[in-house]
C-alpha cells in the first residue's frame, strides 16, 4: 500500500493524438514517477471509478500516460484539455527490475504504454520489437524511435531473437506467448481495479492455483512463476491502459 492512500490533484498541460491513441500529460507537482511498469490511478472525468494506467513518459516536471479510448472512462480521459485537472494517486504495484544484462523490450498494441519509460531508465537505447493490429495503431512506434515493427498478420514473437532479457507488456495471449519462448522474462499483466492498493480484491487472479491481488504482486511478474498459467477471475481489459 503506498504511504498515503490519498490521491493528489494535478492539472492537464497537453493532450496529443498518437495514431488512434491519447498522449495526455499532466503537472508532476509532488508525485514520484516511481519504477517503470508501476502503475497511476487517474480520476475518470464523470465516472465513479478511477482507472489504472502505467507511466508512459516522464519528461521534466510532467507525467504522461498513453490512453486508448475503448470505453467512456478512457474517452473522458482523452476529452481532456489544458488546464483541466483530475486526481491522481501512485505509483502502485512492482515494476520491472532493471538489473538485466541485455534487454529487449518487446510491446504489443497499447502495451507499448511503459516502454519509452523503460527504455528512458535502462539507457543506452535498448533494442524493442513493437505488435500492432493496423497501421494506423503503429503510428504509436513513433514513441520508440528506432523500434523494429510487426502488423498483423505478421506477430510480434517472430522478432524476439534468442539471448535477451526480455521485458514485455501486451494482451494476454502475446504475454503467454513470449512466456513460452522466454522462461526467464519479466512480464506486465493486467487485471480491472478499483482501488490499486490491494483493498477492493478487484485485480484477483489464479496464478498456479494461488490467489494473487496483481495491483500488490504485480503488474509485472517473473515468467517462471507463472508456469504457462494465469486465470483472470474477472475478465481483463486491454493491455497498458488496463480499464475502460
Amino acid at each position: 500500500m503506498p504511504s498515503s492512500a490519498s490521491p493528489s490533484t494535478h492539472r492537464v498541460t497537453g493532450s496529443e493524438r498518437v495514431g488512434p491513441y491519447t498522449l495526455l500529460r499532466l503537472e508532476r507537482g509532488g508525485l514520484d514517477p516511481g519504477n517503470p511498469g508501476q502503475f497511476f490511478m487517474l480520476e475518470a472525468p464523470g465516472r465513479l471509478l478511477p482507472r489504472p494506467f502505467s507511466l508512459c513518459l516522464a519528461p521534466p516536471g510532467e507525467l504522461a500516460f498513453l490512453v486508448d479510448p475503448i470505453g467512456p472512462g478512457t474517452e473522458a480521459l482523452c476529452g481532456l484539455g489544458i488546464g483541466d485537472e483530475i486526481a491522481v494517486l501512485g505509483p502502485l504495484g512492482c515494476g520491472y527490475r532493471l538489473d538485466v544484462d541485455r534487454p529487449l523490450l518487446v510491446g504489443g498494441g497499447i502495451g507499448i504504454a511503459p516502454l519509452p519509460y523503460l527504455a528512458e531508465k535502462l539507457g543506452g537505447s535498448p533494442p524493442v520489437v513493437l505488435g500492432f493490429r493496423t497501421e494506423e495503431h503503429a503510428e504509436a512506434a513513433a514513441l520508440l524511435p528506432g523500434a523494429e515493427v510487426a502488423v498483423d498478420p505478421v506477430l510480434v514473437t517472430e522478432l524476439i531473437g534468442p539471448g535477451f532479457d526480455v521485458m514485455a507488456c501486451g494482451p494476454e495471449p502475446m504475454l503467454h506467448a513470449v512466456a513460452a519462448l522466454c522462461p526467464t522474462a519479466q512480464l506486465a499483466w493486467e487485471a480491472p481495479m478499483a482501488c490499486g492498493y490491494g483493498a477492493c480484491y478487484g485485480c484477483v487472479v489464479e496464478i498456479d492455483a494461488a490467489l494473487k491481488r496483481l495491483c500488490l504482486e504485480g503488474p509485472v511478474l517473473d515468467a517462471h512463476r507463472l508456469n504457462g498459467h494465469v486465470r483472470y477471475l474477472v475478465p481483463a481489459e486491454s493491455a497498458g491502459a488496463v480499464s475502460r
